[in-house]
């Protein structure tokens, strides 16, 4: 379940502040009734109910760096991923991976492909021929 927004949680402390009761309040806004609970009992713990900073693994690239490579692949389809890599820099000046770059494009909608060539070799008119003779 996604998160509450400022503005729900807001509305929900303005809901126990006048005085209705927690049950109430989870039916109107269509939560859990432990989730007013727990933030009425962090607005009386830290006198705030906005999100609390949590741990995790720093992004090695930047907003502003993951642009650059979907951009690249938009203007050169058949970029390979780890050619993309090695182009690129991310924070610290150090080359990014070319799973890093993979993500960043699934998150865009692309992905990273090979030309066709490199798959199989293209068939002449000559294979076409033979494949309808055999069907």
């Amino acid at each position: 379940m996604p998160r509450l927004s400022e503005v729900d949680r807001l509305r929900a402390l303005g809901l126990l502040q006048a005085g209705l009761p927690i049950s109430e309040i989870s039916l109107r806004m269509i939560v859990n009734r432990t989730t007013i609970f727990r933030l009425r009992q962090r607005l009386h713990e830290t006198d705030t109910v906005s999100d609390q900073p949590r741990s995790g693994r720093p992004r090695y690239t930047t907003q502003r760096q993951d642009i650059n490579p979907v951009r690249n692949h938009m203007n050169n389809r058949f970029l390979s991923a780890s050619a993309s890599s090695r182009q690129k820099r991310g924070r610290d000046n150090q080359c990014i991976r070319a799973n890093t770059v993979r993500r960043r494009l699934s998150t865009s909608g692309l992905c990273a492909r090979r030309p066709y060539i490199y798959i199989c070799p293209i068939l002449t008119q000559r294979h076409q021929h033979q494949r309808t003779l055999c069907a």
